[in-house]
């Protein structure tokens, strides 16, 4: 894997569009921020391609739906053949999500909605610019085949331990590769994936159809229980745990997002029950203060290494305030977490 070098001039962008006037907006849109230069832009795939070639970008934003060959395709040639950070330009409709998220199961660094009829494309687009910013500075690896990995039927997770995950960007691709190694008797698992509302209902559907899991967006009142995954809804609301149910909470955002891992980890700490935090690759710092207290409660707590992240991020903050028992590689963590997650696993003494 590896990682573009910090940017001490503009980031180069090329952006691929069909739609002349959406390649306009979004030119318009990243060349007001002064820490961006927009190299070109391409029609298509095969226009794509030369400009590649030619420009050498830094990152590129391209449009899901496109003639000759469509952007999850070109994704998909992008990353077997020249890995680079892409943020995927999407419709609202669900054929954009789905399709959306594949891109982001196979690498994308992230993804923003195209304007809906009406919105302004300043403000649809208002985290385009960060999000490219945070692209540049990501880590990108050759796409591979993703091998399924048999669990051994023995296996029994201890019905009592309840395992929260957080996730950012880069955190579709890593979910999966942790979920897609989950048994149908799992722990009982409760996930916080910063994710707009339209994608986490489909995001949780890829999900269950990859894992041996039931994996389910959360509702409020779900009881939580093993074999069972439970995705936090996008939106309004923060998803935690109490008396050993999922509780959507309306309530101001925590560290800019809602949901927030720190919400979640919090909630998970305060049980009094056998419990594992994950926290995984994402920006800034969400999370670690609750895995910190999931920690002190006497939790397991693991978190994804640097090597691995997209986005070393939270992990980095989880580990440096000390709620980080150990960094794994993303695929060594499946298996720890289960491990860790067995009937008759040893339990952690609370941390001072």
């Amino acid at each position: 894997m590896s990682q573009n070098p910090a940017h001490t001039s503009p980031v180069r962008v090329l952006i691929v569009d069909d739609s002349a006037t959406m390649r306009s907006l979004i030119s318009a849109v990243l060349r007001r921020d002064p820490e961006i230069s927009v190299v070109g832009t391409a029609a298509d795939p095969l226009e794509a391609r030369a400009a590649i070639k030619e420009l050498n970008p830094d990152v590129i934003t391209l449009d899901v739906e496109m003639p000759n060959m469509n952007g999850l395709e070109f994704l998909e040639k992008i990353m077997r053949l020249r890995p680079m950070p892409v943020v995927m330009v999407s419709t609202l409709t669900q054929a954009g999500t789905d399709v959306t998220l594949a891109a982001l199961e196979v690498g994308a660094v992230d993804a923003v909605a195209k304007p809906a009829p009406g919105v302004p494309a300043q403000e649809a687009f208002a985290d385009l610019a960060e999000k490219v910013k945070i692209a540049a500075r990501s880590r990108v690896r050759p796409l591979e085949t993703r091998e399924a990995r048999a669990v051994d039927g023995a296996y029994r997770a201890d019905p009592n331990h309840i395992l929260a995950i957080g996730a950012s960007t880069g955190g579709v691709e890593a979910l999966l590769n942790i979920l897609s190694a989950f048994p149908a008797n799992c722990p009982a698992t409760v996930v916080t994936q910063h994710m707009p509302a339209t994608f986490t209902k489909s995001f949780a559907a890829r999900l269950d159809k990859a894992s041996g899991a039931t994996v389910t967006e959360a509702v409020d009142g779900a009881p939580v229980i093993p074999g069972h995954v439970y995705i936090a809804p996008g939106g309004e609301r923060h998803l935690e745990v109490s008396n050993g149910r999922c509780r959507l909470v309306a309530a101001d955002t925590v560290n800019g997002h809602r949901p927030s891992v720190d919400v979640l980890f919090n909630s998970v700490a305060r049980l009094g029950r056998p419990m594992t935090g994950v926290i995984l690759t994402g920006m800034g710092k969400d999370g670690a203060r609750g895995l910190l207290a999931m920690r002190q409660a006497g939790a397991r707590t693991l978190g994804q290494d640097e090597a691995s992240s997209v986005v070393y991020g939270m992990p980095r903050a989880a580990f440096e305030l000390g709620a980080v028992e150990r960094q794994l590689s993303l695929p060594r963590l499946a298996p720890a977490i289960l491990e860790l997650c067995a009937a008759g696993a040893h339990v952690s003494k609370p941390v001072a």
